[in-house]
């Protein structure tokens, strides 16, 4: 019974899939099968790390997902840290059927002048996120200029949300792995403003590491002498 409760899952899975797929090639009024996506993590522009996964109509091809670490940009500056992803990629790579890019119209312009400048033609949407960066609100730029707005319901809007969000995950857990690599000590020693008098009351406040990445930004705001705006910048740096 496991075993048959695992198949039809399995088989239930594989067929959502084909129709998320089936329903984007409507939107997009071509044949899709390969879509890769990128999406940039940072830190505050510490350990820059682009990220591109690949769906295909069988699913996630973890074997063709690559990794860039980002050189010699402006700290945080997403637009070069893209560009030098894309081109880096597309030198030597083949284009998908649907190269997705996470962003509005800056992004993706940008996008089209990277292609443009390899001599390559490629299919793609920008997706940017709604009020709230809710789910459901997004927009899909198209690069003759046109935008829409699916449904909140709309399997080609969740296909695309599920290659987005996957292609976040992957970025955001190689940048950590590569910035805490890096810092080899406490996490605490690379925020700007921070220093030694004040991260250790940190450390002493919440007896350690373990329990300053536990707290909550109002938990932080209640260690003396740190305020508000620091402790919103402790946060961030901890949990982005």
């Amino acid at each position: 019974m496991n075993v048959q409760h695992a198949i039809k899952g399995q088989l239930a899975n594989h067929f959502e899939l084909n129709e998320r797929f089936h329903q984007l090639e409507q939107v997009v009024g071509r044949p899709i099968d390969r879509i890769e996506c990128f999406d940039i993590s940072h830190t505050m522009g510490e350990e820059t790390v682009a990220s591109c996964v690949v769906f295909d109509s069988g699913g996630i091809r973890k074997r063709d997902y690559r990794q860039f670490s980002i050189q010699d940009i402006t700290a945080g500056d997403d637009y070069a840290a893209m560009r030098q992803a894309l081109t880096r990629r597309y030198k030597k790579a083949m284009l998908p059927d649907l190269l997705l890019i996470d962003g509005g119209k800056g992004q993706l312009h940008m996008a089209m002048e990277v292609m443009q400048e390899l001599g390559l033609e490629a299919f793609m949407v920008g997706v940017s996120k709604g009020e709230g960066r809710k789910p459901g609100l997004e927009t899909l730029h198209f690069t003759d200029g046109t935008k829409i707005q699916l449904p909140e319901d709309h399997k080609a809007l969740h296909l695309i949300q599920q290659v987005r969000d996957e292609a976040h995950r992957f970025a955001i857990t190689k940048h950590r792995a590569k910035r805490d690599k890096k810092r080899g000590s406490s996490i605490l020693e690379v925020i700007p403003g921070l220093g030694p008098k004040r991260r250790r009351d940190l450390l002493t406040h919440f007896g350690g590491i373990q329990g300053v990445l536990k707290a909550s930004e109002k938990d932080l705001t209640g260690v003396p002498g740190l305020g508000e705006v620091m402790a919103r910048t402790i946060y961030k740096v901890l949990h982005e």
